[in-house]
């Protein structure tokens, strides 16, 4: 299995059920093919750098997750079909960024 990070933009007129629900598909998708969730951020409402659709803000979320590298590809289908989503970024993650994650969640945790 290979661990990703996927960031995705939501449209800054959803709610926050509507967000949560949009999360809460793309984790159901991702358990679904055998993959685990490893970390889940909110990062909130953000300020774009420039305007994507007509739009000047947007939710931000991260997801860091392990899963077959198969499984990519139906993933980006699923998020480019999904209206809610602006944009999104999957990253598959080398040695170097699994363990910059790990000091970076044990900081978080420690933080909460």
């Amino acid at each position: 299995m290979n661990q990703y990070e996927s960031v995705f933009i939501m449209h800054p007129v959803l709610s926050e059920d509507q967000v949560r629900e949009t999360v809460e598909k793309f984790k159901g998708f991702i358990e679904a093919k055998g993959g685990s969730i490893l970390q889940e951020e909110n990062w909130g409402l953000k300020k774009l750098a420039y305007p994507i659709q007509s739009k000047r803000s947007g939710f931000y979320h991260l997801l860091e997750f392990q899963v077959p590298g198969e499984v990519i590809a139906p993933l980006e289908v699923e998020m480019k079909r999904d209206e809610r989503i602006m944009r999104f970024m999957n990253v598959a993650m080398d040695k170097h960024h699994v363990d910059y994650a790990k000091v970076r969640r044990s900081k978080l945790q420690t933080s909460k």
